[in-house]
């Protein structure tokens, strides 16, 4: 019996010895890199990625130049599953080109179908009350469909409520092609004085329609990592409020470019946002409308510690006749907080130029926007409000005061703001 203990005490001391040297084994390693690979798509951590949070993505890159430590390889093996939505993901260590160096690559395995669901609006304004938009659906393998459903008082001249409804594959073959499908139908609801300027300013642009329904294939190609392009078309139907009167419809060629870096600097992270857009209709694609909207902006946000400053510009221009849904809107939760669209111009400007500085100390902000909408031709009226309140990744909770002489009505603000 002696011996059988004896036996007993000697194997776990071997067995511990073996597990101790693999560990002290490993841990003579570097990491050299790390990359996420998918399923049609690989990522290096060092590169900007918006598959991973901030959070994953900064410690992801502190393997880097450390020694190998295969507990915290499963802990952010987990992290990722949980992230990617994944059926599992597992990580293998291999030889780099230098001694006692290696690389890490995680695979990701996707689960089969997964449910998605995403809130696109939600927002509250003592003028325009509320707005909410929301998507609901599921992705398998690489593909998305999505359903969902929209009240919408604050983007447009018009109140939009109806039904959308999407499907996408943002890796068409390829991580760098993606292609979608968008669909939306909405019943439409205007303001008396949106109705009055529309009889004042005849040709102007559209007259009023009861509904809009759009068809909208999308291509993206990713050119570079910060640079992507997407190309597409939209076909616009506008039923009229007369019954049995024929619809209008505006067919359009559609473009953008869109530029996003930021940087991994820990003390002072930055990042840059610029975008253009180009939608332009003809009587080629037979078009009732005849126009030509060009939209650019310009977000910089620059960061320390619980400090965050961030300036954004945007520019639009319309050429031609352009319906309603495509003029430019100021007086609502993106461009001159604190007024009323409706006191600007309830039908739009087919002119915008907007400036926004925010400043943020932890939770709290505030803000001071100016800009303009106008019609060529027309003299440019500059407007100002500034703001204050709590924000909170997408949440919002504000107050905007329009800077104008007489009384002053502010606007409260409150909701989720993407």
């Amino acid at each position: 019996m002696k011996f059988a203990w004896l036996g007993i005490l000697l194997a776990g001391v071997l067995c511990a010895g073996t597990q101790d040297s693999d560990l002290n084994v490993n841990k003579r390693y570097t990491v050299d890199s790390v990359t996420v690979a998918g399923k049609g798509w690989h990522s290096n951590v060092t590169e900007p990625s918006d598959r991973f949070s901030n959070g994953l993505r900064r410690d992801m890159l502190a393997l880097i130049g450390q020694k190998l430590n295969p507990a915290v390889l499963d802990g952010i093996s987990s992290r990722l599953k949980k992230e990617l939505a994944a059926r599992e993901v597992e990580h293998h260590i291999l030889r780099s080109d230098v001694p006692d160096h290696v690389r890490v690559e995680f695979e990701v395995k996707p689960a089969g179908t997964n449910p998605v669901a995403n809130l696109n609006k939600l927002i509250y304004s003592s003028q325009q009350g509320w707005s909410a938009g929301g998507m609901a659906g599921f992705t398998t393998h690489q593909n998305t469909v999505l359903f969902g459903v929209i009240s919408d008082g604050d983007t447009l001249s018009e109140r939009f409520t109806g039904i959308n409804a999407r499907w996408e594959n943002k890796h068409l073959g390829s991580d760098r092609l993606g292609l979608k499908f968008d669909f939306e139908s909405y019943h439409e609801q205007w303001n008396p004085g949106t109705l009055e300027a529309l009889a004042a300013n005849p040709r102007l642009t559209s007259d009023a329609y009861r509904t809009r329904q759009t068809f909208s294939p999308t291509l993206s190609i990713a050119l570079a990592k910060p640079l992507t392009l997407e190309v597409g078309a939209a076909f616009e139907r506008f039923g009229s409020p007369v019954t049995n009167a024929p619809a209008e419809t505006a067919n359009l060629a559609v473009a953008a470019l869109r530029y996003n870096l930021r940087t991994s600097d820990e003390d002072y992270p930055q990042e840059v946002f610029a975008d253009y857009s180009l939608r332009a209709a003809n009587r080629l694609m037979g078009s009732d409308y005849v126009f030509a909207s060009h939209l650019a902006g310009l977000h910089y946000r620059v960061g320390h510690g619980r400090h965050k400053l961030s300036e954004a510009v945007t520019l639009g221009a319309i050429s031609g006749r352009a319906p309603l849904s495509e003029r430019f809107v100021a007086g609502n939760s993106y461009y001159l907080r604190g007024w009323n669209k409706y006191d600007i111009d309830p039908i739009g400007g087919n002119r915008i130029a907007h400036n926004t500085v925010d400043y943020r100390y932890g939770p709290f902000e505030t803000f001071y926007d100016a800009g303009a909408v106008w019609d060529s031709g027309q003299p440019v009226v500059v407007r100002h409000s500034l703001g204050l309140g709590v924000r909170e990744s997408v949440f919002t909770l504000a107050v905007a005061f329009p800077i104008r002489t007489g009384r002053v009505e502010p606007i409260f603000i409150m909701g989720m703001i993407y």
